[in-house]
């Protein structure tokens, strides 16, 4: 009932910036959450930034003063700015939404297939 697309990955050297988004559409009632992850090869996925529904956003150590994330609620939209990129930011982003879909109370997660960023030296 909920699809998720991402898009804006890519190829970048060290200290670019590349804009992530992601666009849920569906029978969606409400969306509470929207966050962005990363899972390099090896490695576990980790949560680098989150937009819940009080507008307190939170990022990992790691990214802090780099990246921002953002929303556009009436689109379904969340976006990653990433700025200063290093080589170790290479990951597969992936984004999820919280969703709330109509004719139901339970909150379900929605992930995106993530998108491919690789920072070269």
């Amino acid at each position: 009932q909920v699809q998720v697309m991402e898009s804006g990955g890519g190829l970048v050297q060290a200290g670019g910036s590349l804009r992530l988004s992601c666009v849920a559409s569906g029978r969606i009632f409400s969306i509470d959450d929207m966050g962005w992850y990363r899972q390099a090869p090896g490695e576990q996925r980790e949560l680098v930034a989150r937009f819940p529904s009080d507008g307190i956003t939170a990022y990992a150590d790691s990214v802090k003063g780099r990246f921002t994330i953002s929303r556009d609620s009436a689109k379904n939209t969340v976006y990653l700015q990433m700025s200063s990129l290093k080589p170790e930011d290479t990951a597969v982003y992936y984004c999820k939404f919280r969703v709330m879909r109509y004719g139901s109370r339970v909150r379900y997660d929605y992930w995106g297939q993530g998108t491919q960023v690789t920072v070269s030296s």
